[in-house]
């Protein structure tokens, strides 16, 4: 079911009005979104009712043992058989393709949630959830389940316990995410892949440099608007039950530096990768600062591989790796920061950091390094031709390009204006992204890019 479907926005509507009716009891509202949930994972496949209680129940025990255990090496043993459990998930999805079953919606994103659960109260960062119900309502929390954001559970599963309604501005808020989500996704992102990224991508050498250039330009823009907007999708899900999930993108392409564009890029995994891996790896609080460096380049390429188990997924982690060691040195030899740069040298960081991050995007979406050095060759081939590169598309990626640069206070001033419009004013801007999608939108919605990770 995905989460640009009418199929979708109908179960939506549906767990809308249960939820609500049975909000009043706490146990009732448990039950109506424990329902949704495990009844969102039957549409992918009926194997995940099997497979998603058995591991909630599992991690929700190990964080009452762990909580309630003050043995080092019993709690050491238990918060290990989490990460094997949640581990495991992932890997029998992604990697093991031998095994007799296919499931169509890869566990990452349930895995990383999990284990923030019991890697926390290990930590003795946070204190088991009280009840067993809202922890199960939480862990498969559907609106994340597709491609997050990775939202701590700590933080998810109180919310269970607040007793307020849904206010009108919340409400509209949810309504601007989702009709923002659906231009971002359907009028933006799939029309950039169908007209000119996905031929450039698979057959490149049939391309000019300069259209090669003009694909890898539009995947840059086709990943963010494709991921963003399933972000804003699933946090305008999660709002109209009264859910505030973690924001996952600020304007990445406006970063300075790498780590800038980390800090703005996918924020939610970038910290459970800091939070969960960059810090349990071993040397960091060793004498020899080389360790630094290293266990970053070490995450990053394990965050690669996390993707998926190819040489280009490797290779991105690796590089953006490298980067970010780079970058930090650098930082540790400057010393204090400098003055904020001049406007010249702002846009000067900023197109270098876009560029080093749109190398990394030839690997990631290459089908393999054979294609990505094809891609690389053609750009730098110096052959211009703009035969396939259609009036459409560049006006679609200067509108997207545009877009991405809006000024926050403009943002926040387009939501703030919305909330505050009558009831019949916001159903209106609904139904005229509604009638855009289905004049100016494809045929079909392609997949969301980051429901196979």
């Amino acid at each position: 079911m995905l989460l640009t479907s009418a199929a979708y926005f109908t179960f939506l509507a549906a767990v809308f009005f249960a939820y609500w009716l049975a909000a009043r009891y706490r146990l009732g509202a448990l039950a109506v979104v424990l329902f949704a949930n495990y009844f969102f994972y039957a549409r992918w496949d009926l194997a995940y009712l099997a497979i998603i209680p058995l591991a909630s129940t599992c991690d929700f025990f190990i964080g009452q043992a762990l909580h309630a255990s003050t043995k080092p090496g019993l709690r050491r043993l238990l918060v290990a058989l989490s990460i094997m459990l949640n581990i495991g998930l992932i890997a029998s999805v992604k990697y093991l393709p031998v095994l007799p079953w296919v499931l169509p919606l890869a566990l990452s994103f349930y895995g990383f949630q999990s284990l923030t659960y019991t890697i926390d109260i290990y930590r003795r960062d946070a204190k088991p959830a009280e009840s067993y119900l809202a922890y199960l309502a939480s862990a498969s929390f559907f609106p994340t389940t597709v491609a997050g954001p990775i939202t701590r559970l700590s933080t998810l599963w109180p919310q269970w316990s607040k007793r307020e309604m849904l206010s009108a501005e919340n409400g509209g808020k949810a309504l601007f995410l989702i009709g923002l989500g659906l231009v971002k996704k359907l009028l933006i992102a799939d029309f950039l892949a169908e007209s000119l990224v996905n031929r450039v991508f698979d057959l490149p050498k049939l391309y000019s440099g300069a259209e090669v250039l003009a694909g890898a330009y539009g995947y840059a823009l086709q990943l963010y608007y494709d991921f963003s907007g399933y972000t804003d999708i699933a946090l305008g899900s999660a709002l109209l039950l009264g859910i505030t999930l973690p924001p996952n993108f600020n304007r990445p392409y406006a970063a300075l530096n790498i780590s800038d564009f980390w800090r703005r890029w996918h924020m939610s995994f970038s910290h459970w990768l800091r939070d969960y891996l960059y810090f349990s790896l071993p040397g960091l609080r060793s004498r020899w600062k080389v360790f630094a460096y290293v266990n970053l380049v070490i995450t990053m390429m394990l965050g690669g591989l996390w993707h998926g188990a190819g040489w280009t997924f490797l290779v991105w982690g690796a590089w953006h790796g490298v980067g970010l060691a780079m970058h930090r040195g650098w930082q540790t030899l400057r010393g204090k920061r400098t003055p904020s740069p001049a406007p010249a040298a702002r846009l000067a960081r900023g197109l270098l950091t876009f560029h080093f991050v749109l190398i990394g995007w030839i690997f990631f979406r290459a089908a393999n390094l054979d294609t990505a050095r094809d891609i690389l060759y053609q750009i730098t081939s110096g052959t211009i031709s703009f035969a396939n590169i259609t009036p459409a598309f560049m006006l679609v990626a200067i509108f997207a390009a545009a877009a991405h640069f809006v000024p926050k206070s403009w943002y926040d001033g387009g939501l703030r204006l919305y909330c505050q419009s009558p009831y019949y004013a916001q159903a209106a801007a609904i139904a005229a992204v509604i009638v855009a999608i289905r004049y100016a939108g494809g045929a079909s919605a392609a997949p969301f890019i980051y429901s196979r990770f």
